[in-house]
């Protein structure tokens, strides 16, 4: 970690919210798509986060990213006889993606990501003003 851990912190932040932003992104691009079955059909994608801490500092000092998992919840049955990917019961099967509580999760996950440029532009700026006390 360096000297300036406002600048780990804020850059752990802008790592994890990119993430975010790429999975909300692969989900409402996939939120159309249909499959013949339910196993198959594409499942909405959440990254899953921790806060990171340092030995010693009860304090958190970032967030890592754990890892993407696929969600539990069961796709959209949809009643298409006429569909050529229907099943033998005349079911098509749609993803489990919320477009709306995408959309917001995106709105959140790009507000997020702002705030930490500009908690690092804030940074840099005092940084840069304190070096030029001296003179």
């Amino acid at each position: 970690m360096s000297s300036f851990k406002i600048f780990d912190i804020a850059g752990s932040a802008l790592a994890a919210q990119s993430v975010r932003l790429n999975t909300v992104a692969s989900n409402l691009a996939n939120a159309d798509t249909i499959a013949g079955d339910a196993e198959s059909v594409y499942k909405a994608r959440l990254p899953v986060f921790e806060a990171v801490t340092e030995p010693g500092a009860p304090e958190a000092s970032g967030v890592r990213v754990l890892g993407i998992v696929e969600s539990t919840a069961a796709a959209q049955k949809r009643y298409e006889p006429g569909h050529p990917l229907a099943d033998a019961d005349g079911y098509v099967y749609a993803p489990n993606v919320n477009v709306v509580e995408e959309m917001v999760n995106m709105i959140s996950a790009a507000r997020s990501y702002q705030s930490s440029v500009e908690v690092m532009n804030t940074a840099k700026e005092l940084a840069l003003r304190t070096l030029t006390l001296g003179r």
